[in-house]
């Protein structure tokens, strides 16, 4: 049974920064990719960025320049910087692994962006 275990959420002030983290347990096997998504109250769940084994990233065009991704796939961890936050960026975040046909979900993090 995989397990994906976030951390680093919080409350931060409008232009602040925050690092979250996911560690994956329960296998022995690489990632092919790992990422984040974020949902807000009322909205859908949205792909905040990924990184695949090979190293490229990808990010929402809201994110570009402000947050940065990295991990080891083959560590099966990977972790999220976000800087310049801003009230929107606030959501529940959700770290996912891929491997093969399956994609596993972490139990989400409260990350509240707000004066």
């Amino acid at each position: 049974q995989v397990q994906l275990v976030e951390s680093g959420g919080g409350l931060v002030q409008p232009g602040g920064s925050l690092i979250l983290s996911c560690a994956a347990s329960g296998t022995g096997f690489s990632a092919s990719a790992m990422g984040w998504y974020r949902q807000a109250p009322g909205k859908q769940r949205e792909l905040v960025a990924s990184i695949l084994s090979g190293g490229s990233t990808n990010y929402a065009d809201s994110v570009k320049g402000r947050f940065t991704i990295s991990g080891g796939n083959a560590a099966n961890t990977v972790h999220l910087q976000m800087n310049s936050l801003k009230p929107e960026d606030t959501a529940v975040y959700y770290c996912y692994r891929d491997f093969l046909q399956r994609r596993d979900w972490g139990q989400g993090t409260q990350v509240t962006v707000s004066s």
